[in-house]
C-alpha cells in the first residue's frame, strides 16, 4: 500500500519549503521531495551564493576605496579560497535551518526525483506516495544562448558565483537583474568586465531614468557596459574564451551567460497527470495556484510572472492554504516587489510611469533624489532616488521605483502602504526617522503634490 499525504510538495527551494512548513502548521500529513539539497537553487545555487560574495565586493571595495572617508587600508588583498569557503558556509548553515523546520514541523524530507501519476500521486524512484494535494515547486534551469553551450570556461550564473579562481577578466551576457548583479561583484573584486545586453539599457524590465543612474554607476566601478549588441560568435578555449560581438571582439577568462531561464518540468510528466502548459512552458494556474488538474497546484518559476524567491514563497502558502481548505488570499502580481543587489541597489513594484499613463489613468509622479535627505550625504548614496507613480484621483501608489545603496530594504514601506490601502497621501504625512534614507521615501510622496520639502 502506498504511504499517504494529505500534502506532497516537489521541491525544497523557498516556495516548496514554505509551502510544506505551512500545510503542516495547518494540520496537514506533508512530505516534501527534494533531489538536490533543502532550500534547493535559491539557498544553494542563486541567491544566498550571490548575496554573500556581493557582501565581500561592498567590503572589498569600502577598503580599498575608504582614503576619502577617512579609511586607510595598506595591503588589502581578496583571499579568494575564503570567499569561496564562506560562500559554501552561509548556504550549508541555512539549508541546515530548512532541515530543522522541517524536523520542528513534522515535515516527512524524501530524497530524490519525483513525476507524477496518472492518478495524480508521486512517485519518486519506485515508490509511489498518495496525496489528497501535490505542490509542483521545481524551479528553473538556465537556458545558454543560441549557439553557444555551457562547459568548460562557459558558465551559468551558479558558475560565475563558483569560480575556482578570481578571474582577470570576465564577460557578462545578459544584463537582467542575475547580470547586473555578477557584473556588479566582479567589478568591484577588480576584474576587467564587459557586460553585454542586446536591449538598450541595464536592467531592461525596469524604468529607463533608473537603469540611467544604474549604467553610470557601473561605468565608474569599470564596468564596459556594450548595450544594443548580441553575441555573434564564442569560441571557448581551455585557458580563455574569445567572443565576438556587434561592438568588436574580446578575450576573456570565463564568459558567463545571464540570460533566460526554463521551466524545470522534464522530469515531472506533466501529461501523464493531465496538466497543461502555456506556450512558453509555464504551467496554467489559476489565482489559487491550481493547474488544470484539480488536485495539483504549481508555484515560482514554474508559474506566470517574474522568477522570483518571495512570490514563490507566497504562492506556495495560497496553494496549501486551498489545498487545506484553509481561508486564503491570492497573490496581487501588481504587488510584487523586484530586489537587484547591484552597486547601486534596484527595487521597484507594480507600473511603470508610461504603463501607467498607458491604462487610460490620470497619473501624477513624484520624485525625489536620495543627495536630497541629509543621510544620502553621511551614506555616501547621493545619486539615486525615489519615484512614485501615484492615480491622480484616488491617490493609489500604481508603481514605485527606487535606485540606491539599500533600495531592496527601502521598497517594503510602499508595497506594505499600496497594500494597506493607503495611498500616497497618507505617506507623505508618516513620520520617518532622522536622519535616514527613508526620508527619500517621504520626500518622494510629498513630491507627488509638488511640496518636497527638502527639493
Amino acid at each position: 500500500m502506498a504511504d499517504q499525504f494529505d500534502v506532497v510538495v516537489i521541491g525544497a527551494g523557498p516556495g516548496g519549503y514554505v509551502a510544506a512548513i505551512r500545510a503542516a502548521q495547518l494540520g496537514q500529513k506533508t512530505a516534501v521531495v527534494e533531489k538536490d539539497q533543502p532550500g534547493g537553487r535559491c539557498l544553494n545555487y542563486a541567491c544566498i551564493p550571490a548575496k554573500t560574495l556581493l557582501h565581500t565586493a561592498e567590503l572589498y571595495d569600502d577598503a580599498r576605496n575608504g582614503a576619502e572617508l577617512g579609511v586607510k587600508v595598506e595591503g588589502v588583498s581578496l583571499d579568494w579560497d575564503a570567499v569561496g569557503k564562506r560562500r559554501a558556509k552561509v548556504s550549508k548553515t541555512l539549508a541546515g535551518g530548512v532541515s530543522t523546520l522541517f524536523d520542528k514541523n513534522k515535515v516527512t524530507y524524501i530524497e530524490g526525483t519525483a513525476a507524477l501519476t496518472a492518478e495524480r500521486n508521486v512517485k519518486v524512484g519506485r515508490k509511489t506516495y498518495e496525496a489528497k494535494g501535490v505542490v509542483l515547486a521545481t524551479g528553473s534551469v538556465a537556458l545558454p544562448i543560441p549557439g553557444v553551450e555551457f562547459g568548460g570556461r562557459v558558465v551559468d550564473t551558479w558558475g560565475a558565483w563558483s569560480l575556482p579562481e578570481m578571474p582577470q577578466r570576465i564577460a557578462v551576457v545578459g544584463a537582467g537583474a542575475s547580470g547586473a548583479e555578477i557584473a556588479s561583484a566582479y567589478g568591484r573584486f577588480g576584474a576587467e568586465v564587459t557586460l553585454i545586453e542586446m536591449l538598450d539599457q541595464v536592467l531592461p524590465a525596469e524604468e529607463k531614468d533608473v537603469a540611467k543612474v544604474v549604467e553610470r554607476a557601473f561605468k565608474k566601478q569599470g564596468i564596459d557596459v556594450v548595450l544594443g549588441t548580441k553575441v555573434e560568435d564564442v569560441d571557448a578555449g581551455k585557458d580563455s574564451v574569445k567572443v565576438k560581438h556587434g561592438g568588436g571582439e574580446i578575450t576573456v577568462d570565463y564568459l558567463c551567460i545571464a540570460g533566460g531561464r526554463a521551466p524545470d518540468t522534464d522530469a515531472l510528466k506533466l501529461a501523464d497527470a493531465g496538466i497543461e502548459a502555456q506556450e512558453d512552458g509555464k504551467i496554467k494556474v489559476d489565482e489559487y495556484q491550481r493547474t488544470t488538474a484539480e488536485s495539483v497546484f504549481a508555484i515560482g518559476d514554474l508559474v506566470r510572472g517574474a522568477a522570483l524567491a518571495h512570490k514563490a514563497s507566497e504562492e506556495g502558502v495560497v496553494a496549501v492554504e486551498s489545498i487545506a481548505g484553509h481561508a486564503t488570499h491570492p497573490i496581487d502580481p501588481e504587488a510584487i516587489p523586484a530586489a537587484t543587489f547591484c552597486q547601486p541597489q534596484v527595487a521597484s513594484f507594480g507600473m511603470k510611469e508610461a504603463e501607467a499613463k498607458e491604462s487610460g489613468r490620470e497619473v501624477k509622479v513624484g520624485k525625489f533624489n536620495l543627495g536630497g535627505v541629509g543621510a544620502g550625504t553621511v551614506y555616501d548614496d547621493r545619486q539615486g532616488f525615489v519615484k512614485i507613480v501615484a492615480d491622480a484621483e484616488y491617490g493609489e501608489i500604481l508603481g514605485a521605483h527606487i535606485v540606491g545603496n539599500v533600495a531592496c530594504d527601502m521598497i517594503s514601506e510602499l508595497v506594505d502602504t499600496r497594500e494597506l490601502e493607503g495611498g500616497y497621501q497618507e505617506l507623505a504625512r508618516i513620520i520617518h526617522p532622522h536622519p535616514t534614507i527613508s526620508e527619500a521615501v517621504l520626500d518622494a510622496a510629498r513630491a507627488v503634490d509638488g511640496w518636497a520639502i527638502h527639493q
